[in-house]
């Protein structure tokens, strides 16, 4: 066979890879938009959700949420559904004899998964946040409230040195209650102002503390003073407290970056939750190649039990792999793994797997 032939191969493997992929998103879009629909058409009804709205900015950003987050489980099903056909039809037996080895066979897969991986992170990282930010005012406008606030005892540094400290937030009126500041200086309290209650006042742009004291310690010297309202500045915002449910999927990768570090200098306590999002942006993108190579080394022979039985085997492989990865995370939310390690370990594991199979697969 010819290099010239070589390349028709590549691009008909390339061809089948990345239309049966868009193909199955479509059927499967099509289906959960229906779904989607039959369940939300009173609230829509009752809202009087105008059908521009309910198109453009909520269905319109639903569905690449939808598609990516089911991105490498059709990945692995196209792998499988048209490799299988191939090997049914001797096409693989007819590739592999011509003198093309499986390794070089390989190829167009992987830059069919190359692309889907680029695909897949470009929407994860920069497409879907602000999409999903215009679904989700849309819901709360049309369905839901999705802000909340369930914190309590809340604790956070807003500067180097200063921490403030809230036993509870109510996101209605924008009141902080037992409100408190204390100031450090090389590690040593230098005054703390203990107040019944803090407001924001969205005329001044300023909170208004109400029946505070202060306590300004300098050595062994204190001094005390009292008043009924102060209205002061502070390095905090309402909308820091009014959070959206799973409101990171609003952030693009950037601004995920700068609200880590943000959260990671206020001492806040859900640091690995953020770091695990900011990883599975890259790792689960990277899931495509892994799923690639198992769907080719499982599919790429003839079994008893036809196409059927590959896809059986290859999903319990990829339902176990998103179980693996669910079941890493919650270890590392409870402080028992590292975010980093939790997040990549499945990859790994799943990765020498597929070598594996891959060293199985038929030559």
């Amino acid at each position: 066979m010819s290099f010239s032939g070589l390349k028709k191969i590549d691009l008909y493997i390339i061809k089948k890879f990345l239309g049966t992929y868009f193909f199955a998103i479509v059927i499967i879009i099509s289906i959960a938009v229906v779904f989607d629909l039959s369940e939300k058409v009173e609230d829509f009804i009752e809202k009087s959700a105008p059908v521009k709205e309910i198109i453009f900015d909520y269905y319109l950003n639903f569905i690449p949420y939808f598609a990516n987050l089911f991105s490498s489980l059709f990945t692995f099903i196209a792998v499988i559904f048209f490799t299988s056909k191939m090997a049914y039809n001797t096409e693989i037996i007819a590739i592999l004899s011509s003198g093309v080895s499986f390794r070089r066979m390989m190829l167009p897969y992987f830059i069919s998964a190359l692309i889907i991986a680029v695909f897949s992170f470009t929407l994860m990282a920069y497409i879907i946040p602000p999409a999903n930010s215009v679904r989700k005012d849309f819901e709360y406008k049309y369905i839901k409230n999705p802000i909340r606030n369930t914190d309590k005892n809340i604790h956070k540094q807003i500067e180097p040195g200063l921490f403030v400290y809230m036993k509870s937030y109510n996101v209605s009126n924008d009141v902080g209650y037992k409100f408190s500041i204390e100031k450090f200086e090389n590690g040593i309290l230098k005054s703390k102002l203990i107040s019944d209650y803090v407001k924001w006042d969205e005329v001044k742009k300023k909170w208004t503390i109400r029946n505070y004291y202060i306590r300004e310690i300098d050595g062994i010297q204190e001094k005390i003073s009292e008043g009924k309202s102060v209205d002061t500045t502070l390095n905090m915002l309402p909308e820091e407290f009014k959070r959206m449910q799973n409101f990171t999927e609003t952030m693009n990768l950037h601004e995920l970056n700068r609200y880590i570090d943000q959260q990671y200098m206020q001492g806040a306590d859900n640091v690995v939750e953020l770091l695990i999002d900011k990883y599975q942006r890259f790792a689960y993108p990277f899931s495509t190649f892994i799923l690639t190579l198992i769907g080719v080394s499982l599919s790429s022979r003839k079994v008893r039990g036809g196409i059927g039985m590959h896809i059986g085997f290859g999903l319990i492989l990829s339902f176990s792999y998103i179980l693996f990865m669910r079941f890493t995370t919650m270890f590392a939310i409870s402080g028992s793994l590292n975010p980093l390690f939790a997040v990549w370990v499945p990859n790994v594991l799943y990765a020498i797997i597929s070598v594996f199979l891959y060293r199985l697969a038929p030559k």
